[in-house]
């Protein structure tokens, strides 16, 4: 138990040191934080070794800058790889896809939930029952609900020369 005082003395003595020289090294009071409470968390185990060395911070301090350079050097080897990657274009949602979406908001939410689910994550009536808490029958109800509904809204939606396909 002893030991353990004398690792929280040294900890309250060196820590706040060992700190500013890293945050002069990173440039991150944050960042210099976390690698001397690493650097400790790696001291403590050792400690009844380390105590009896003629400077323990001088191995807290060599971990602590170690862990420093690690990160630093993991930090630009993603900028790197991130600096030459060019996101791909991507096209936004088709005039059919946003009036799906749109009829999709008009109808009552679990016969959304039953179609969204049904046709879309392409789950089977008994799986839907199971996850909503409902029969079967329930679920079949929703569904051609749904679809009636749907249809109705999306004959309704035709863009300028443009035949109405099927829901």
């Amino acid at each position: 138990m002893a030991e353990n005082g004398e690792f929280a003395d040294f900890y309250a003595a060196t820590f706040r040191a060992l700190t500013l020289q890293l945050y002069a090294y990173t440039g991150d009071l944050s960042e210099a934080q976390d690698v001397v409470q690493e650097a400790f968390s790696r001291a403590l185990p050792r400690w009844s070794k380390l105590s009896g060395y003629d400077d323990p911070a001088a191995w807290v301090r060599r971990v602590a800058w170690n862990l420093a350079t690690s990160r630093w050097r993991r930090a630009r080897r993603l900028l790197d790889l991130t600096r030459h990657q060019r996101p791909e274009p991507v096209a936004g949602p088709s005039p059919d896809r946003i009036a799906l979406m749109e009829a999709l908001t008009t109808l009552p939410p679990r016969h959304r939930q039953a179609v969204v689910l049904h046709y879309l994550v392409d789950l089977p009536v008994n799986e839907i029952a199971d996850i909503t808490g409902v029969a079967e029958g329930t679920v079949k109800s929703w569904l051609h609900r749904a679809r009636a509904a749907l249809a109705i809204t999306m004959a309704d939606w035709a863009p300028a020369g443009r035949e109405t396909e099927d829901v």
